[in-house]
């Protein structure tokens, strides 16, 4: 499965990723049963993280990565004040809403899409859902929680609308407090979600085998009809 951009396909929003590349795999968004929008962490890239597209084996799957400026979505870590990590974070989270617009406007609704990132690219989705709330075909969050010092609710005003949401991550993991994604999954849920939250215990900063088999079943689900 190999990635491919287009220097054509580029975002308009302005702000330090205006004019992301964005990279894609598996089907082609035209008469796809389903899409994820996979979003790369801090020092990583869009083909970096559609590389893990190949895990999962479901026909009929889109698979589309936005590309950070400097392969770094904000400067700052996700815990900081939310002022330090702007105008790059407003300009992150208008690439996801620009990328998922491409995505419906390409025929796959909203309750067939999957935000998934990994690291700053899971804080990014969670937040971005958490902020657009609607029912998505999903939410995965793969070491990652939501954005800023504190978990101001008021920020947040809407219903997942049953939306599965999967908050993974090691207790140990030196970038991501487990406090916070536990606050995460639990805002989640209060704003109507359907949350799976697993914890790992002594694992790494990584991506591991149960999480690929929870998404998976997802994507399956998700394609069945």
């Amino acid at each position: 499965m190999s990635a491919t951009t287009s220097s054509n396909d580029r975002t308009t929003q302005p702000g330090p990723h205006s004019g992301a590349v964005r990279a894609s795999a598996g089907s082609p968004l035209e008469g796809a049963k389903a899409a994820v929008i996979m979003i790369h962490g801090r020092g990583d890239s869009a083909a970096g993280i559609l590389g893990l597209a190949g895990a999962f084996s479901v026909p009929g799957v889109a698979y589309l990565a936005p590309q950070a400026t400097q392969n770094v979505w904000y400067p700052y870590p996700f815990m900081s004040a939310l002022a330090v990590n702007q105008p790059w974070l407003d300009s992150a989270l208008a690439a996801v809403d620009e990328l998922v617009t491409t995505v419906t406007d390409g025929g796959v609704p909203h309750d067939r899409l999957v935000l998934l990132g990994f690291s700053q690219g899971a804080c990014l989705a969670s937040e971005y859902a958490a902020r657009t709330p609607r029912r998505y075909g999903g939410v995965v969050a793969l070491s990652g929680g939501l954005i800023g010092p504190e978990l101001e609710e008021s920020r947040y005003v809407g219903d997942l609308a049953g939306t599965p949401s999967f908050f993974g991550c090691s207790d140990v993991d030196p970038h991501i407090p487990i406090g916070r994604v536990t606050a995460s999954a639990d805002l989640y849920r209060a704003r109507g979600a359907a949350v799976e939250q697993r914890t790992y215990p002594g694992f790494g900063h990584s991506v591991n085998q149960d999480e690929v088999d929870w998404v998976q079943d997802l994507l399956v689900s998700l394609t069945a009809h």
